[in-house]
């Protein structure tokens, strides 16, 4: 546990506590998510008079090689305090070629505690800041407005990478006494725009802003998100919903804004898309615990979707080892077009190959931009979405029918649909129901492809190459086949081979059409 606090006389107090150098002075505990380590308290006087209106406290330690997943840092908060601040620091040694070196993450719990799920979670930025506050009126990006009441707080450190020589930081927090401010009252967007009724809506639901690690505000997403020709997107900050409340301005009728969060773990990230307003969705687990089941139902009772995100991003952590069972949809595209981006696209396909051989539910795809900062542009990708009108219900309901596709712009447009002998028709989503043996002519409509090829995808690969569109980039291409040959049959938009024998990068895709009852 840590030594003693010793306090220093004057306008304001410091002290340094030691917290060693090893996890014998510590105590560890297991939580019902995993094993966490618990620091020796920080306390500090019950309140202070008029004269002497601030308290500080600094805390120094190291975290070992191999320390849990989260490190708390315990803060007893008299009465009488009217902003929190946390300020922190930690050192990052040169470490040989191929080691990680030292990554410390950062956010806060409030007197109702550190349990999974539970209702203390006050603010998190990960990496993205070095200080925070909290008060009743105000806090900074990434934390929850709201009174300063006496307990046991509590700092959360995410040692996310570690170094061979040890995680050495310093934690600095300082108590501002006084009467607080009036809260602000939260407003959030509404839950429609004007939209055109049933038709194709335009989005990207994998946004950062200022209230995680992204650097733009939500008035500069808004704008870009209109200027990229999306009709709706969904705020997703990493393991906040601090930036709930921010959108209500930005919203309009030709724009519909619905919140959630990227749930951030460390064996991959999930979209909580389109949740109630005010949701918090914890990520304090791994794929061992056994508790991601228990989040996602919480994401569909706040009615939002499961999407796990780029589920084969080379980044640590971000390579999703939850399976899929909990998923409405999945990021198959996820950015600018990249290699991850073509082994997801597979992953899925195989996917969708045991759907049809077990008969079991499939999973429909789509595509965001997780769009962070300039120059990482907004809409690209965007997932286009068969909707009976712009609202969150309609959206969420096309994507989970899978009744979408993906394309890299506003600038290209896809009309997809398969066609039996009889005059029966099926969609984008949508099943054909014909006689195994029955012709079936698929036809594929695009535009703002130029020089792109088409492939027609099916359970058996990919059985039709087009040449390439026009330099006009627009054009149709027909296949015929039957339910027998292929079981669903999707389509590929892809640009001009660079190298080699593979294909060219993804221009758009979509979700497949079924044949056969």
């Amino acid at each position: 546990m840590s030594l003693p606090a010793r306090h220093n006389p004057g306008s304001s107090s410091m002290c340094d506590d030691d917290h060693g150098n090893g996890m014998g002075r510590r105590a560890l505990f297991v939580t019902g998510a995993a094993a966490a380590l618990t620091l020796g308290s920080v306390t500090f006087a019950q309140g202070a008079d008029d004269l002497h209106n601030t308290e500080t406290r600094t805390v120094r330690g190291t975290l070992p090689l191999g320390s849990p997943d989260f490190v708390y840092l315990p803060v007893e908060v008299p009465s009488g305090v009217r902003e929190i601040k946390v300020a922190y620091t930690y050192e990052k040694p040169p470490v040989p070629a191929g080691t990680t070196g030292n990554a410390l993450d950062i956010g806060i719990f409030d007197e109702r505690g550190t349990e999974l799920g539970g209702r203390g979670f006050r603010g998190w930025s990960g990496g993205a800041r070095t200080e925070f506050f909290i008060r009743a009126d105000d806090a900074t990006p990434g934390y929850l407005p709201g009174p300063v009441r006496p307990g046991t707080w509590h700092i959360a450190l995410g040692p996310y990478t570690v170094a061979p020589q040890g995680l050495p930081y310093a934690i600095t927090i300082t108590l501002t006494y006084g009467e607080p401010a009036d809260a602000a009252k939260a407003t959030y967007p509404p839950t429609r725009a004007k939209g055109r009724g049933r038709d194709w809506y335009r989005g990207d639901c994998h946004l950062h802003s200022w209230y995680s690690d992204g650097r733009r505000t939500p008035a500069e997403i808004a704008a870009l998100a209109r200027a990229a020709g999306l009709d709706f997107i969904n705020s997703s900050e990493h393991n906040t919903h601090s930036a709930h409340a921010h959108w209500a301005a930005e919203a309009g009728d030709d724009l519909l804004i619905m919140v959630g969060e990227e749930v951030t773990t460390r064996n991959g990230h999930v979209l909580a898309l389109g949740t109630e307003p005010g949701t918090f969705i914890d990520w304090r687990y791994r794929a061992r615990d056994n508790r991601f089941g228990r989040f996602a139902r919480q994401i569909r009772r706040a009615g939002g979707l499961v999407v796990p995100a780029h589920p084969h991003a080379t980044c640590i952590g971000c390579n999703w080892k939850f399976g899929f069972g909990e998923a409405d949809a999945v990021e198959v595209w996820n950015g600018t077009y990249t290699p991850d981006d073509e082994v997801a696209l597979a992953d899925w396909d195989n996917m969708l190959v045991s759907s049809v051989r077990q008969g079991h539910d499939w999973i429909p795809a789509m595509g965001n931009s997780d769009a962070h900062r300039d120059p990482d542009p907004v809409g690209t990708p965007q997932t286009v979405v068969l909707a009976d009108d712009l609202t969150r219900e309609a959206i969420q309901e096309g994507i989970r029918a899978g009744r979408s596709y993906v394309a890299e712009s506003k600038t290209v447009s896809l009309a997809f649909s398969a066609t039996g002998s009889k005059g029966e028709h099926a969609g984008i989503g949508e099943r054909l129901r014909v006689d195994r043996d029955t012709p079936v002519t698929v036809r594929l409509e695009a535009t703002g492809v130029p020089r792109c090829t088409v492939r027609f995808v099916t359970d058996q690969g990919v059985l039709f190459t087009s040449a390439p569109l026009p330099v006009s980039g627009s054009g149709t291409v027909e296949w015929r086949t039957t339910a027998s040959y292929a079981s669903y049959v999707r389509a590929e938009v892809r640009h001009e081979v660079a190298v080699g024998p593979l294909p060219g990068a993804l221009a758009a895709f979509t979700n497949p059409v079924f044949l056969g009852d």
